[in-house]
């Protein structure tokens, strides 16, 4: 359910007043509100107490309908939703989703809507950014365990590696995107 834009800036006036981003709003069934908020270095619970703490009494003041506030940090895999927050992440891996297949060279013919790849840069005006993304190849349409397979016979062969793919993607045209976890469980060796 959509949040209303009364409500939405309620939230949003209150949460940067503390010193933090509002990534997102959501109205969940079971008139729950869930905030999701982040700052430089991560967020701590402390800062989702202290959030918490502001904007229920806010809400309840302002006859929101709502019985629970979870309010949380964006987690490894963050939404990326405005232009700032790509150029906060670049250097990043994320994982961008279009609205419709971009074709080109490196893509498939029938072109591609998901992609994973290094964000390298944002460049344009700020009302109509471009997203330029190094694509992750290896991952291009495979399973983890033939991503490893291919990268071992690789390594053994002594292949040289692909030239890397470039793409400019109009911000427009991104319909979701997100940090890519980077967890590696296998420990040190």
């Amino acid at each position: 359910m959509a949040v209303p834009s009364q409500v939405f800036e309620l939230i949003e006036s209150t949460v940067e007043g503390l010193g933090y981003e509002l990534v997102d709003v959501e109205r969940l069934p079971r008139g729950l509100i869930r905030v999701t908020i982040d700052k430089e270095g991560g967020i701590t619970l402390d800062d989702c107490e202290k959030v918490s703490n502001l904007l229920n009494p806010a809400l309840t003041v302002d006859n929101v309908d709502f019985d629970r506030l979870e309010v949380s940090s964006p987690g490894v895999d963050r939404p990326l939703r405005r232009a700032n927050d790509f150029v906060r992440f670049v250097g990043s891996n994320v994982h961008i989703e279009l609205y419709t297949p971009m074709t080109g060279e490196g893509l498939p013919a029938n072109g591609r809507r998901r992609m994973d790849g290094k964000l390298l840069a944002v460049e344009g005006e700020e009302a109509s950014p471009t997203i330029t993304l190094e694509l992750i190849t290896e991952r291009l349409g495979r399973t983890p365990s033939e991503i490893a397979k291919a990268k071992a016979k690789a390594k053994k062969s002594g292949e040289a590696q692909a030239a890397p793919v470039i793409l400019n993607i109009p911000f427009k045209d991104i319909e979701r995107a997100s940090l890519l976890a980077d967890l590696d469980f296998r420990g040190s060796k």
